[in-house]
């Protein structure tokens, strides 16, 4: 990495942001069962915050094209977070629940698709980078998850909102150690009008479509998974692990994702996740009690969120120019938040109605979908 490149800085925000992630994904759920809500309430505030991604990111985006200060935007979404959270500590009712979960998702969502940008503009010509900086996102999940499974092995789901405002904390100071970056200005895309009229191309539409259909799938894994493995009989500090196993498997195909682009054209790389996102569903409804299929299926996240991640990052930045940067990568967030909200709903109703297996077959389903649409929209490029 060149000199000027702040690469540790970036990293560990990173680090910190996606340790949030690894403390409420696995552990989330666990704790609104832990306070006795039904399935079908679990996953009706999971939606709320994945519903929030569906607004968010656009309202922040466009507020970060037009202004430019996207790195202020980035500091406040952080402050007001963990400011928003922490209303957890004065009721654990339902409503209140729901409106914790509202607010604190609103500036949440407005964080990362901004730092994304920020990043890319330090990275300029050495985008294909961008996985060697985001993998450390990664290890901070992998941290969080494994470090809270083993707290929570000994200490009661009390403790939970505690440990979920001291990461909230991290964030915060993380962002007030990042340098500002802007994107550089790229004339190809200066005659292409405005954001909305670059949506109606038929590529671009077909890659959103398919980013939701993705997230659709994910909403039984991100909502039921430790509530599946506990079911099981897997204790909680395993459960922790394999939600580690997953992680770790997405860092290693981070590390090779530059040479990955070299060799195969994004339409290749993401068509390949689709499809092997699709039997991994299959596994972990049907099969998740056979330890070496459990392990086998996580490997797959190298998948389901590695490689489908990183091309998607890629797309957005060779589709829009730089004063739409903001607004497509908020799209894209916003998007997965649609997806992820109807999968977390309709996981909550299946899973109670129709149980575990079919529950992770329709997401098969829905992973398959968006495969074709990829297979039918996307045009082949030049890796």
């Amino acid at each position: 990495m060149p000199g000027a490149l702040p690469y540790w800085r970036l990293s560990g925000f990173y680090f910190c942001y996606f340790a949030l992630l690894g403390a409420t994904a696995p552990f989330l759920a666990l704790y609104f069962d832990y306070l006795e809500f039904s399935p079908a309430r679990i996953g009706e505030l999971i939606a709320i915050t994945m519903l929030m991604r569906c607004v968010a990111p656009n309202v922040w985006g466009w507020l970060g094209d037009y202004t430019g200060r996207r790195l202020a935007i980035v500091r406040f979404g952080a402050v007001c977070t963990l400011i928003s959270f922490a209303g957890i500590f004065i009721s654990k009712s339902y409503a209140w629940l729901a409106l914790v979960m509202a607010l604190h998702a609103f500036f949440w969502h407005a964080v990362l698709p901004q730092f994304e940008v920020i990043t890319l503009a330090h990275l300029r010509e050495q985008a294909a980078k961008y996985s060697q900086i985001r993998l450390w996102g990664s290890i901070g999940f992998i941290v969080a998850v494994v470090g809270l499974g083993q707290l929570f092995e000994h200490l009661s789901l009390a403790a939970y909102p505690l440990a979920i405002v001291l990461i909230m904390a991290a964030i915060c100071i993380s962002s007030f150690w990042v340098p500002d970056a802007q994107p550089r200005h790229r004339p190809e895309f200066a005659g292409q009008g405005r954001f909305i009229e670059q949506l109606k191309r038929p590529q671009i539409l077909g890659f959103y479509l398919s980013v939701s259909l993705m997230q659709l799938s994910n909403g039984p894994y991100y909502t039921f998974l430790s509530v599946h493995l506990e079911a099981l009989g897997y204790a909680r500090g395993a459960i922790g692990g394999f939600w580690a196993l997953g992680v770790l498997a997405e860092i290693v195909l981070f590390m090779f994702m530059a040479q990955l682009l070299a060799r195969f054209s994004l339409r290749r790389v993401l068509l390949a996740s689709f499809l092997i996102t699709a039997v991994r569903w299959v596994l972990l409804g049907n099969l998740a009690d056979h330890v070496v299929v459990l392990i086998i299926a996580q490997l797959m996240h190298a998948a389901t969120f590695g490689s489908f991640h990183a091309a998607s990052i890629h797309f957005v930045q060779r589709s829009f120019g730089d004063r739409q940067q903001g607004q497509g990568q908020a799209l894209y967030a916003a998007l997965a938040g649609v997806g992820g909200a109807l999968g977390a709903l309709y996981s909550g109703y299946s899973w109670s109605t129709l149980g575990s297996s079919w529950t992770f077959t329709l997401a098969s389903v829905a992973v398959l979908a968006g495969a074709a649409v990829i297979a039918t929209c996307l045009k082949e490029e030049r890796p």
